[in-house]
């Protein structure tokens, strides 16, 4: 059965977004690590990864104006939102959506595939932007455009499924210096690589990256919606 549409189908798509949902939850990830966070995930993506957790977040959801959904992040009375998907780059919506929430005054991060244009969201926004590896089976869908558009404040993110994604991402760390621009971290795929794995190669190398190990999967483990 397919989901109902809500009245907010009727506005402009720049005046409205589709979600999957909004919930409270710990950050696990990237530099706000540990902070209590709202998470406006929105529906829908255009890539397919191997590893994919959000699957669920594909299809559905409901469309919300921007002003709904602004009401609902405030109900949780914390201060970092982080705009993740799916893909949410790929709603029009979602650039005005992320200039309300700066507006105001949330700390906000924007979760990204790094797969479309990262040029016109708001410069206040931490931009986490996840440049896909072989493992992911995207690799292809990397728009490199959007390394010269990085600042201090942003991150770049490599989840790596093996030793092979690992050694293609240390190139790409060089080639572009990417640590040079700003934050890189470096995570493991949670079913297929181990921490501990992904650490000692780190440290080996001297690499001049942060390990990512998901926090909110040490805690709940797969569970969506945490």
């Amino acid at each position: 059965m397919s989901t109902p549409e809500c009245a907010d189908s009727n506005l402009p798509v720049s005046e409205r977004v589709k979600l999957t949902e909004i919930f409270l939850s710990i950050q696990g990830e990237a530099d706000a690590v540990g902070w209590p966070t709202v998470f406006v995930r929105l529906t829908g993506c255009p890539l397919r990864c191997t590893y994919c957790d959000t699957e669920y977040a594909f299809y559905g959801g409901q469309w919300h104006s921007i002003t709904a959904v602004l009401q609902q992040v405030a109900a949780h009375g914390v201060r970092h939102v982080c705009v993740t998907g799916g893909e949410p780059l790929a709603q029009k919506g979602c650039i005005a959506l992320l200039t309300a929430l700066c507006d105001a005054g949330y700390s906000v991060s924007l979760e990204t595939s790094g797969a479309l244009d990262i040029s016109q969201v708001d410069t206040r926004v931490r931009r986490v932007v996840d440049l896909k590896t072989p493992g992911s089976g995207e690799q292809q869908r990397n728009r490199y455009e959007n390394i010269d558009l990085l600042t201090a404040q942003d991150q770049v993110k490599f989840v790596l499924c093996d030793r092979d994604d690992y050694d293609w991402a240390t190139a790409q760390l060089s080639k572009y210096r990417l640590n040079e621009r700003c934050t890189v971290f470096f995570s493991s795929s949670f079913a297929q690589l181990p921490p501990a794995q992904l650490a000692e190669w780190i440290v080996q190398d001297r690499l001049p990256v942060r390990l990512q190990v998901q926090l909110h999967k040490v805690l709940w483990g797969e569970t969506p919606g945490k």
